[in-house]
């Protein structure tokens, strides 16, 4: 079973940083694009930075030179170092993969990772 395990959240005030990684594990081939979303109360889940398997990255314009997204192949973890923050990015923070099971790839979820910005 494949599984993604983020670590990483937490409260921190306005102006600190915070880092996030996330682990895919289980019995898989190989893992493809990898992403960062996030989802505040009452909005909808949005894309917030992704890399791709070959390290090509995208960020949402909101976090563009605050936040980095990379990722160690070798470990299937992709990481966010997020700078800067603002109490708008208080969000559950979900890490994305899409990874190859036998002979078939899908996109896998983790189980979100609270992030609160407040003084």
């Amino acid at each position: 079973q494949v599984q993604l395990v983020e670590s990483g959240g937490g409260l921190v005030q306005p102006g600190g940083s915070l880092s996030l990684s996330c682990a895919a594990s289980g019995r898989f081939k190989s893992v493809y694009g990898m992403a960062w979303y996030r989802q505040a109360p009452g909005k909808q889940r949005e894309m917030v930075a992704s890399i791709s398997g070959t390290g090509t990255t995208m960020y949402a314009d909101s976090v563009k030179g605050r936040f980095t997204i990379s990722r160690d192949n070798a470990k299937n973890t992709v990481y966010l170092q997020m700078n800067t923050l603002k109490p708008e990015d208080t969000a559950v923070y979900y890490c994305n993969a899409a990874i190859l099971v036998l002979t078939t790839t899908s996109a896998y979820w983790g189980q979100g990772t609270q992030v609160t910005v407040s003084s």
